[in-house]
């Protein structure tokens, strides 16, 4: 049978040791911050731009007459104030595609 100074110190521990983990998590990520401050790596850190080993693809011909076509169609879609008329942007769509396939 287990006594009761058994469970109360078994108890102690398992806090003791939760709160040992805290601690010890807090003290890691204070010294990490710590580090980065230090060595100035984060400018590096936060360039995502392209991970290595990841190529892009190439836009396709289509795909770049595509874009110049909306760019010159959309004022026509747009009123005054910059904003879509109703149904603008869809109908700026369909023309883009249709101007495009004429182009290549």
């Amino acid at each position: 049978m287990v006594s009761l100074a058994e469970i109360i110190a078994a108890a102690f521990v398992a806090g003791v040791e939760q709160e040992a983990k805290k601690r010890s998590k807090k003290a890691g990520k204070d010294a990490v911050s710590g580090l980065v401050d230090n060595l100035d790596l984060v400018p590096m850190a936060l360039d995502v731009g392209n991970p290595v080993g990841k190529a892009r693809r190439k836009p396709s011909k289509y795909a770049k007459a595509y874009g110049k076509a909306f760019k010159e169609v959309s004022p026509r879609y747009k009123t005054k104030s910059g904003s879509w008329k109703k149904d603008g942007f869809k109908n700026a769509q369909k023309a883009a595609h249709k101007l495009a396939k004429k182009r290549v």
